[in-house]
């Protein structure tokens, strides 16, 4: 990996790897300071302080301000989330502790993301790029009369920017290390009643990790293109229509899973270090894709109308379409060796309707409707491999390492004549679900609100597999990997049906304007999995159905949120407890299998503060403490009893603070902060060689506005001091005895210019 100095000279102007547009005005800082931000989380507006539900929600312009420009950098300065980002493909989602990261179209999330008010949960669809951001929320707890049934344990909620009357614009340009290119802006025109807006955001980035295979790029780089266009249609102050078309694209070099046992030229295997990873000499062929990486298209249409056709009443529909194909090549060795070379092709479409009626006077406030969500996804993994190299490695103890890959880098095996060999399964999924929803809100004083509501939901789930699995040319066995079935070019299909009523209940007591308390119990739930496979029998292939039932959680929170004077925050307390916690298991034939690992209990307390001394300087700091995992019972799994949630840390935590500072006609502007994680483990069973320790970063963003503020110039870097830390640990090497790591990024950094018209 390479190495890059910067001069402590200019380090106090370094941030992250955003490209910001402009810091945000007085007017949306002093919002934002007292508790004032509007949300929408309960599908109205309101004031975040007003919301009985554990909520933090960050502006577009904080956002700039931070120098966040992707969701897995927001993940540093929001307690109880946690964000992995392996690449775009694979987005891992935590909140408090609980992992929302599968692959497979055969099982649902966990955590709802919503873009633009749908339902985008399904994983390979799911990563956004986030630029040209109204807000985004972050909902603790499960709302399934808010945000549906994915959000068995909270729900993440992009705003894009909309459009708006006026004629405005901005661009703004970056270059960093690692060749970064960076280019973004918007262009927004309209009157009061029609408004269209286009913004884009392009980053380029070389990988940080050094290939040493003379046929691949260096690995976890980035090459991205966002583009949105959004059209507003306001005829009346009564009627407000949006119809927003999305288009999201990767083109990005492989992922770096390095074995830590099998060395390179460089020496021995280091997930820090070099890496060689060369992919499969068949790779077009049998992978799809003549080199490691990822090629992602996402297309989302989205039509919403707000209607307010009475005195105290309006009506909200939304409609969507989202499609996304994606393909990642990966190399699953972490080696030289042509052994575990593999794709994922995943390939799905999303329909979304969702009709709600909202009621609101002086005493009274409630919204019921229902809901319709369609999709139909698959997850294709064609598997490349020499089968002389196969066995030789497959075979191999850590004393024998050397007959798979030799202490120099090279590989015994392949200087014998090849033997290929490929393969391949297909998951199917497809889902339908239908729902219906109330919720209503009694003001018995105005310092009193009590809310209660449900969802009621019917599902139809249906499963899909096939497999076509040769037999080995040198051993003649039914596979070269052992355990996989070939399904005789059939396809085994199975479907089922399940019905749920998911409650929630929440009181918030003002003890003044500005100072609440809340409590909320909520039901959430994980739809159940109708896991299809096959088997091996004397007569040939069946299906192997092992269903999993659905995941329930009950969640009970307690919190104080308000401002005074100079401080305004949060404090929150929950307690969590799991029924059938499901969880990810990676089989040694190198599939992955959901398994219920029985009951689960998860408590923690967040909190969050903002103190503003001054007009110019805001301090900030948050933490997360969570106490979570599966229970220690004789009733459960021995491999199971007793592990901590995957992803989660114990403590997070972060502070910093924000100088806005005007210097006659120019402004300088700062906001260094610090984050930290405790340690965490990759995988379930837990094991201490598969984890992190704790990590602590700093990041800062330094620049100087000029122009009225109409230009700005300025610097950014991400990891200062440039931290060895892993991304990820594990993952398909694990299951063949020889897991693969991925390090985090180092330190970037650059400059960037910007201007606004």
């Amino acid at each position: 990996m390479r190495r890059h100095f910067i001069p402590t000279s200019i380090s106090i102007f370094l941030a992250s790897t955003a490209m910001p547009a402009f810091a945000q005005t007085a007017d949306a800082e002093e919002q934002a300071f007292e508790g004032e931000i509007i949300v929408t989380a309960q599908k109205r507006e309101e004031r975040l302080v007003d919301v009985p539900v554990t909520l933090s929600a960050v502006s577009g312009a904080r956002l700039n301000e931070l120098g966040v420009s992707d969701l897995d950098e927001l993940a540093n300065y929001i307690p109880g989330l946690n964000i992995q980002e392996q690449s775009a493909n694979n987005p891992g989602v935590v909140i408090r502790g609980i992992t929302s990261d599968s692959g497979s179209a055969q099982q649902a999330a966990r955590v709802t993301l919503y873009y633009n008010g749908v339902d985008i949960s399904r994983s390979r669809g799911s990563y956004q790029d986030i630029y040209d951001i109204e807000r985004i929320e972050v909902i603790k707890g499960p709302q399934a009369t808010l945000f549906g049934t994915a959000s068995a344990v909270g729900a993440i909620s992009i705003i894009s920017a909309r459009p708006e009357p006026g004629f405005s614009g901005s661009l703004t340009g970056g270059i960093g290390n690692f060749d970064q290119r960076q280019l973004g802006g918007h262009l927004n025109i309209g009157s009061d009643s029609v408004a269209a807006r286009v913004a884009f955001a392009f980053k380029r980035r070389d990988g940080y990790v050094d290939n040493l295979a003379p046929n691949q790029d260096d690995l976890n780089g980035q090459n991205q293109l966002g583009v949105r266009g959004s059209l507003r249609f306001t005829p009346t102050d009564a009627l407000t229509a949006d119809l927003i078309l999305t288009y999201d694209r990767q083109r990005n070099p492989g992922t770096a899973f390095v074995s830590r046992a099998l060395p390179t030229a460089s020496g021995p295997g280091d997930p820090f270090g070099d890496a060689f990873l060369g992919g499969s000499p068949r790779s077009l062929q049998d992978l799809y894709q003549e080199e490691l990486g990822l090629t992602r298209d996402v297309y989302d249409v989205s039509y919403t109308v707000n209607y307010e056709f009475a005195a105290n009443w309006a009506i909200t529909m939304v409609n969507d379409y989202r499609k996304f194909d994606s393909l990642e090549v990966f190399d699953a060795d972490g080696s030289a060796a042509w052994y575990l070379e593999f794709t994922e092709l995943a390939k799905g479409d999303q329909f979304n309707h969702e009709t709600r009626f909202a009621y609101t006077d002086a005493k009274f406030r409630g919204s019921f409707g229902f809901n319709f969500f369609h999709e139909d996804s698959i997850q294709n993994v064609p598997f490349s491999s020499n089968e002389r190299v196969f066995l030789a490695c497959a075979t191999s103890t850590p004393a024998t390492r050397a007959q798979c890959v030799a202490p120099n880098g090279t590989v015994p095996a392949q200087a014998l004549p090849a033997v290929p060999y490929s393969s391949v399964f297909e998951n199917q999924g497809r889902n339908d679900s239908y729902s219906m929803f109330a919720d209503g809100t009694w003001i018995p004083t105005p310092k009193l609100e009590i809310t209660a509501g449900a969802r009621v939901l019917i599902e139809k789930r249906r499963s899909g597999f096939f497999a076509r699995v040769p037999r080995s040319a040198l051993t003649g066995g039914a596979s070269l990997i052992p355990g996989q079935v070939d399904t005789a070019g059939q396809t085994f299909r199975t479907e089922d049906s399940f019905a749920a009523v998911l409650p929630r209940f929440n009181l918030l007591y003002r003890f003044s304007d500005d100072f609440n308390g809340y409590a909320t119990v909520s039901k959430g739930r994980r739809s159940a999995t109708v896991q299809l496979g096959a088997r091996a029998t004397a007569s040939g292939p069946v299906a192997n159905f092992t269903p999993v039932l659905a995941e329930n959680v009950w969640n009970y929170e307690v919190g104080l949120k308000g401002a005074s004077g100079m401080f305004s925050g949060s404090i929150g307390a929950y307690y969590l407890t799991y029924d059938n916690f499901q969880v990810s298991v990676v089989l040694p034939n190198g599939t992955t299998q959901t398994q219920s690992a029985g009951t689960a209990t998860n408590k923690g307390v967040e909190a969050e503060l903002t103190i503003k001394p001054t007009s110019w300087l805001s301090l900030f700091g948050n933490v997360g403490y969570i106490d979570g995992g599966i229970d220690d019972k004789p009733t459960i799994a021995a491999n199971f009893r007793g592990a901590k949630f995957r992803l989660q840390p114990e403590v997070q935590a972060a502070g910093g603070f924000t100088i806005d500072a005007p210097l006659g006609n120019v402004t300088f502007f700062a906001t260094p902060s610090v984050t930290y994680r405790s340690k965490i483990f990759f995988e379930i069973p837990n094991n201490d060689l598969i984890s992190q320790d704790a990590v602590t970063l700093v990041n800062v963003n330094a620049g100087f506005r000029f122009g009225q503020d109409r230009f700005e110039i300025s610097a950014f870097a991400r990891n200062l001091f440039n931290e060895d830390y892993l991304l990820d640990a594990g993952n398909t090497g694990g299951a063949f005895g020889i897991p693969s790591f991925i390090p985090a990024e180092p330190r970037l950094y650059g400059i960037r210019i910007g201007a606004k018209f």
